[in-house]
C-alpha cells in the first residue's frame, strides 16, 4: 500500500497553500476543478519521484548482486530486490489508476496490498473476499536498430538504414508494451508485440547465431534480474505478462454482481491458460517465476480463483439451492488446497510471497466452512429437490425434523470452528492483518453461522452434537483453462519489404545475381515461371536467351526493370516481361544455396504456437536446428511424437504460400 507523503515541519501545509494561491496570479482561490487538477499533478509527481528512488536502489542492488559471490550478501540483496520489485509494482498501479477515467485522489481509500497486490470490492455489507493478481515482469530499454540494421545489410544485401521507420515502430511497440493498460487494449498490445517477435524469430534468427540484442527482464515474484540473447526469452516474458495482465483485469472486476463475477472468472481462466501454456512449453527457465514449479502454482492459483468466481456467481442467483452451494464451496476449498500443495514445492516455495500462502490457507478454511453452512441451511429450509443430490455422498437426509435439526447443528458447529480457524490464520500473518476486507468477509460468515446456530439451539437440548460428515466437492461450472488469443494483435510483418518468409529469412542462404539483361529471341525468353511471391524460374531452355544470360532453374526473381517484385503475383511478372518487347528486361534474381547441417542442441525447444504442418506453410523449407547457445526454447509434440516447426503468425505463412496457377512459359 502506498502511503501519501505529507509536508514536513509545522505550517508546511499553510506554506503550500499560500504558494498555490500566489501562483494563481492573485485572482483569489482556485476553482474546484483547478484545485483537483493541481492535487492530481502533485500526486503524480510524488509517485514518479518515489519510482525514481526505487529504480536507483534497484540499479545499485542489481550491480552488487552481479558483482558479489558471497552467498549471504546475495541473499540479502535478493530480499532487497524483492522489496523494490513489490514497491515498483504498487507505484505503477497507483500511477495507472490516476490516469484512468475514475482518477484517484490523494488520501482516498486504497485497495489493500498483499504480496504484489490484492483487489476486492464492496463495503462491509456484502463484501467479497480479495483476489491475488500477479505483477508484470519489468524489462529494460532495448536497442533494436544496431543488430537489425547489421543483419539486413550483411545477410539480405539491402541498406539497413532504409528500414529506420520499421525499426522505430518496433521499438515504439516494445516501449508501449512495457506499461500496458489494464484492459482489452493492453492485451491487444501484448499480443501485437508477441506476433512481431514471431516474425522476427522466423526472419532474423539464424541457426548459427543469435539475434544480437541482450534481453533484460526482472523476476515478477522476486525482482531478481535475468538476461539472455535468446529471442525465446523475450517471447516467454511477454506471454507471462499476458497471463499476469489477465489476472489484474480479473481482480479489478466488481464481483458483487453476476456479470462482474462472470467476467472475472473468464479472465482468471485466460490467466491460467497462459501459465499452463508456458509450463508445458518451456525448459531451463532463466528466472524463478518461469520455472515449472512456479508456473504450476500460478496456474492452479488462477484456476482456483476462477472457481471462486463461479461460486460467487451462483450464490448471487436467487434460485440457487443450498445443497448445490455447499458442494460448490467444497469444490473451491479443494482447489485452494491443491494450490497450497503446489506452492509448497521447490523452488516455488522460496519465491511465492508468504502472504499469498497464508491467504490460500485462509480461503481453504473459509470455503470449507461455507460448505458446512450451506449444508445446514439446506437441512433447515427443507428437503432437497427430487432431482437434486445431498451435500455428501455418504449422507442421507433424515426424514424426522428433530434429526434434521441435530444434523444441521453439527454442520453449523463445523462451520463456526472453520471460520474461527480462518480468522486465526488471518491474524498470524502480518500482511493479512492489514487486509480489512478479508477479515470482514470471514467475520461476516462467522456471524451468520452463529446466528443460525442460536436459532437451532434449545435450552432443554443436552444431547451431544454428532460429528457432521465432510461435504464432497462437486461443481456444475468447472472453469476450463482458456489459452489466451494471440491473433487479436497486429498481424502485419513490420519488415514485409524484405520479402516472403519462405525464402527471405536468416535461416536460408542465397546468392544475389544481377542485374541480368534478358532479351527476347525467336522462341521467346526461353524460361518457364511458376508460383507467386516470389516468382520461381521453374525451367530454363538449353541454349535459350535465359540460359545465355545466366539464369538457372530454381532462381527467384526479385526485381524487374528496377522494380522490386518479391511480393508480385505470377501474372504481374509475366505481364512485365511480355511488355518489354525487343529491348528486353533487366532482372535481378537470388539463388538459394545449400545450408550447413548442424547437430541439434539437446534440451532446446522451439516455439510452437500456432502450429502448422509443412504443407500448410506452403512448402516452406524446414528450419535448421537451433544454436546450442540458446538456453530457453519451446516445443510441442504432435501425433507420433514428431516435433513441429516454429511459430509464424498467420499473415507470414499465408503470404509465403505459392499460387496453384499453372507455370507460365515465356
Amino acid at each position: 500500500m502506498i502511503l501519501e507523503e505529507k509536508p514536513e515541519g509545522p505550517g508546511a501545509g499553510e506554506d503550500i497553500g499560500r504558494l498555490q494561491a500566489a501562483g494563481s496570479g492573485g485572482q483569489g482561490c482556485e476553482s474546484p476543478a483547478q484545485a483537483r487538477r493541481s492535487r492530481l499533478q502533485s500526486y503524480r509527481a510524488r509517485i514518479r519521484q518515489q519510482m525514481e528512488k526505487e529504480l536507483q536502489m534497484r540499479a545499485g542492488a542489481e550491480n552488487l548482486y552481479r558483482a558479489t559471490s558471497n552467498s549471504q550478501v546475495r541473499e540479502t540483496v535478493a530480499l532487497e530486490l524483492g522489496r523494490v520489485n513489490s514497491s515498483l509494482q504498487l507505484l505503477q498501479e497507483e500511477l495507472q489508476e490516476l490516469g484512468g477515467p475514475d482518477e484517484a485522489q490523494p488520501g482516498r481509500h486504497r485497495r489493500p496490498a498483499l504480496g504484489c497486490r490484492v483487489h476486492a470490492f464492496g463495503p462491509s455489507d456484502g463484501v467479497t473476499a480479495p483476489m491475488i493478481p500477479l505483477g508484470l515482469k519489468e524489462t529494460k530499454e532495448l536497442d533494436w536498430a544496431t543488430p537489425l540494421q547489421e543483419l539486413i545489410s550483411a545477410h539480405f544485401g539491402e541498406d539497413g538504414a532504409s528500414y529506420e521507420a520499421e525499426i522505430r515502430e518496433l521499438e515504439g511497440l516494445r516501449q508501449a508494451m512495457r506499461t500496458p493498460s489494464r484492459d482489452e487494449a493492453g492485451l491487444e498490445l501484448l499480443a501485437a508485440y508477441y506476433n512481431q517477435l514471431c516474425f522476427l524469430d522466423a526472419r532474423f534468427s539464424a541457426p548459427a547465431r543469435s539475434l544480437g540484442p541482450v534481453f533484460h527482464w526482472y523476476d515478477a515474484l522476486t525482482g531478481l534480474p535475468a538476461q539472455q540473447r535468446a529471442l525465446a526469452f523475450e517471447k516467454g516474458s511477454v506471454l507471462f505478462n499476458l497471463g499476469a495482465l489477465h489476472s489484474q483485469i480479473a481482480a479489478r472486476q466488481d464481483r458483487r454482481c453476476a456479470e462482474g463475477a462472470r467476467l472475472a472468472g473468464r479472465a482468471f481462466q485466460s490467466a491460467a491458460g497462459a501459465f499452463c501454456f508456458l509450463s508445458g512449453n518451456f525448459s531451463q527457465a532463466p528466472s524463478p517465476d518461469m520455472s515449472a514449479a512456479s508456473l504450476c502454482a500460478l496456474e492452479r492459483l488462477m484456476a482456483a480463483q476462477a472457481q471462486e468466481c463461479a461460486f460467487e456467481g451462483l450464490s448471487l442467483t436467487p434460485a440457487a439451492a443450498h445443497d448445490c452451494l455447499a458442494q460448490e464451496a467444497a469444490q473451491v476449498a479443494a482447489e485452494y488446497r491443491r494450490v497450497q500443495a503446489a506452492m509448497a514445492q521447490p523452488p516455488a516455495h522460496s519465491c511465492i510471497p508468504a502472504s499469498w500462502t497464508a491467504l490460500v490457507q485462509v480461503k481453504a478454511e473459509h470455503f470449507r466452512a461455507l460448505a458446512h453452512y450451506h449444508a445446514a441451511a439446506g437441512l433447515c429450509d427443507g428437503a432437497p429437490a427430487a432431482a437434486g443430490s445431498p451435500p455428501s455422498s455418504e449422507q442421507v437426509f433424515p426424514a424426522e425434523p428433530e434429526e434434521r435439526r441435530r444434523l444441521a447443528k453439527a454442520h453449523l458447529k463445523r462451520s463456526i470452528l472453520g471460520q474461527e480457524e480462518a480468522l486465526r490464520l488471518h491474524a498470524l500473518c502480518r500482511v493479512l492483518r492489514q487486509v480489512d476486507l478479508l477479515q470482514a468477509a470471514v467475520a461476516r460468515a462467522l456471524r451468520r453461522s452463529l446466528a443460525r446456530y442460536s436459532q437451532l439451539d434449545r435450552e432443554d437440548d443436552f444431547s451431544e452434537v454428532a460429528e457432521a460428515p465432510d461435504i464432497q466437492p462437486k461443481t456444475q461450472q468447472k472453469p476450463e483453462v482458456r489459452t489466451p488469443s494471440l491473433t487479436g494483435g497486429k498481424g502485419t510483418d513490420l519488415f514485409h519489404r524484405l520479402g516472403p518468409l519462405s525464402v527471405f529469412s536468416a535461416r536460408n542462404r542465397w546468392r544475389l545475381v544481377g542485374p541480368v539483361h534478358l532479351t527476347r529471341g525467336e522462341d521467346g525468353f526461353g524460361l518457364t515461371l511458376r508460383g507467386d511471391s516470389p516468382v520461381l524460374v521453374a525451367a530454363v531452355a538449353p541454349g535459350g536467351r535465359a540460359a545465355e544470360a545466366g539464369l538457372k532453374e530454381g532462381d527467384y526473381i526479385v526485381s524487374v526493370n528496377g522494380q522490386p517484385c518479391r511480393w508480385w503475383k505470377h501474372t504481374e511478372v509475366v505481364a512485365q516481361l511480355r511488355a518489354a518487347g525487343e529491348a528486353g528486361a533487366s532482372l535481378q534474381v537470388v539463388s538459394l544455396l545449400p545450408g550447413p547441417t548442424l547437430p541439434a542442441a539437446q534440451g532446446d525447444r522451439r516455439p510452437a504456437l500456432p502450429l502448422r504442418s509443412q504443407r500448410q506453410r506452403g512448402g516452406e523449407p524446414a528450419p535448421a536446428p537451433p544454436s546450442p547457445r540458446r538456453l530457453l526454447g519451446w516445443s510441442r509434440t504432435g501425433k507420433g511424437g514428431k516435433t513441429r516447426g516454429p511459430a509464424v503468425p498467420r499473415a507470414a505463412t499465408e503470404a509465403a504460400v505459392p499460387s496453384p496457377e499453372r507455370p507460365g512459359q515465356l
